[in-house]
């Protein structure tokens, strides 16, 4: 099997069974490098529901993804190979349930010597994913995390589990390491001054919005802990402003541009990334494919750095 993008100018773009990328769909026992799977999840949402449709969305607008990376100046799809994998399995209606399943399957993923980008899904959706990967490696792994929220909240409505807690769990089950995980793009209000005691306790690095437009996104890069050893991207859409994104389940004004996010992700250095997500993208709450667009973007972006 050949891992590449059906041509757009053989097959026009809005033609053909939409896959992410337009890549070949395959089974795990094929020889590619990286599969791009989705997670059709949002029981875990505390606001606006939909990230479940996303992605069949995201499907659908990467008959508008390319290869080459101008920037970069790479091929990524000539120097990786790169497969739709499907969907892993989910129950809508149901938490712990879906927990099992996506534990199980991307443990399969990872047990078949693939990396992999995720796309979901609301937030909850990352802690059974690095679960799994904690599994995997043996050992914690380092996380970037991009959101407008820190994700270290308390339980909500007597539930631990849901899109606002994924990262204290992280923390406290040692599937991550504090001291190497970063967050990007924070902003907005707090419900209290306490809702900083736990990334303050814990000693994570957190990175503001008015920190990025202070200073610029290569001192703030540079500021970053080193990304040596296993690491783990997660990418929450609501860390671009409405206006890039409004197509999310809890949109905070005064966020990231999609630019500033390239150059951001463009920034990093990571010595050895085991699998991504992209998440919260909610496509009821969109407009004109913009924050799918910026989704796909997203993965594009975290492709480069396999």
């Amino acid at each position: 099997m050949e891992f590449k993008p059906m041509s757009g100018r053989e097959f026009p773009r809005f033609s053909a069974v939409k896959t992410f990328f337009r890549l070949p769909q395959a089974p795990l026992s094929e020889n590619f490098d990286v599969g791009i799977t989705g997670v059709p999840y949002d029981g875990g949402v505390s606001y606006r529901p939909g990230a479940r449709f996303a992605p069949s969305k995201v499907r659908e607008v990467s008959s508008l993804g390319r290869a080459y990376h101008w920037g970069r100046g790479v091929d990524v799809f000539a120097k990786l190979k790169v497969a739709d994998i499907g969907d892993c399995p989910t129950v809508p209606i149901d938490m712990k349930q879906t927990y099992e399943k996506i534990e199980k399957y991307f443990l399969s993923v990872l047990a078949a010597d693939k990396r992999f980008v995720a796309v979901g899904g609301d937030h909850s959706t990352t802690l059974p994913i690095l679960r799994a990967v904690r599994k995997h490696v043996g050992e914690p792994v380092n996380l970037i995390h991009f959101d407008a929220h820190l994700d270290t909240y308390p339980a909500a409505w007597g539930q631990e589990y849901h899109h606002g807690s994924f990262a204290r769990h992280a923390v406290e089950e040692g599937l991550v390491k504090p001291a190497s995980m970063v967050q990007i793009g924070l902003r907005g209000p707090l419900a209290s001054g306490e809702d900083l005691d736990f990334v303050k306790k814990n000693k994570i690095t957190t990175v503001t919005v008015d920190e990025i437009r202070e200073n610029g996104v290569g001192a703030t890069v540079a500021k970053f802990p080193k990304f040596t050893g296993p690491t783990y991207i997660t990418y929450d859409i609501d860390c671009l402003d409405p206006a890039f994104a409004p197509g999310t389940g809890t949109p905070v004004p005064g966020g990231l541009t999609t630019y500033e996010v390239q150059k951001i992700f463009q920034a990093l250095k990571i010595e050895r990334l085991i699998g991504a997500d992209v998440v919260e993208l909610s496509p009821p709450y969109d407009h004109s494919d913009i924050s799918a667009l910026a989704a796909l973007d997203a993965v594009f972006e975290i492709l480069c750095h396999f």
